[in-house]
């Protein structure tokens, strides 16, 4: 599947839908496109074998496109919450609306099959839309930012400590008295460390929002 563009920042993001909110196609336009890899996320999970992905993110988007457009920056929700559901809604009104041109509109009936072979049925698919896809999409955009910060602000020593610390890269988490212990340095030194390599990681994210 493609590659779709980085999310925006929080920042680059409220001012996106001001200026969108003012009439500024270009800002709409960018809004579209720096979403497009929620939509091909949520496209996913449609994706049962007799579906085109191409179709599917097709018909996301243009759920997307409802959910900018429509979008009330005054309510305490924020856009990608919002757009979520208005994807989820696009997709579902075209499972809904190719079984009505069947003539079979059962809820239990099978709609298609995942890649271990289980039958899914529309309401499989409905109740699925109950995750929260945004707050995983959110988490695994900053478990990858974290692993790149890792890599470019932290020393050696550093990056060992916090990867065993939070069990990054599959590690095992450990504690500090478990770390002093394989390096032969105290307790002490191990916290010390850790909160420096802390402390610069913070100023990564500082600098990005």
């Amino acid at each position: 599947m493609q590659s779709f563009p980085k999310p925006l920042s929080a920042k680059e993001e409220k001012e996106c839908i001001a200026k969108c909110q003012a009439g500024d196609k270009e800002a709409r336009d960018r809004l579209i496109e720096k979403n497009l890899r929620l939509v091909a996320y949520i496209a996913k999970k449609y994706n049962m074998g007799d579906k085109d992905m191409d179709d599917l993110i097709s018909i996301g988007t243009i759920g997307l496109i409802k959910g900018i457009d429509t979008f009330d920056d005054t309510k305490n929700i924020r856009l990608a919450t919002y757009a979520a559901r208005c994807i989820d809604n696009e997709l579902l009104m075209m499972l809904r609306s190719e079984k009505k041109s069947a003539k079979d509109v059962y809820l239990y009936d099978s709609i298609g099959a995942d890649k271990e072979g289980n039958e899914i049925s529309l309401i499989d698919v409905i109740e699925y839309a109950d995750e929260d896809v945004v707050e995983r999409v959110t988490l695994e955009e900053q478990v990858r930012k974290l692993g790149d910060y890792v890599e470019k602000a932290l020393n050696q020593r550093e990056k060992e400590i916090i990867r065993m610390r939070y069990g990054l890269n599959g590690e095992k988490e450990k504690t500090q008295r478990e770390i002093a212990a394989i390096y032969g340095i105290s307790r002490s030194y191990v916290s010390r460390i850790e909160k420096k390599a802390l402390e610069k990681l913070k100023e990564c994210y500082d600098k990005l929002y």
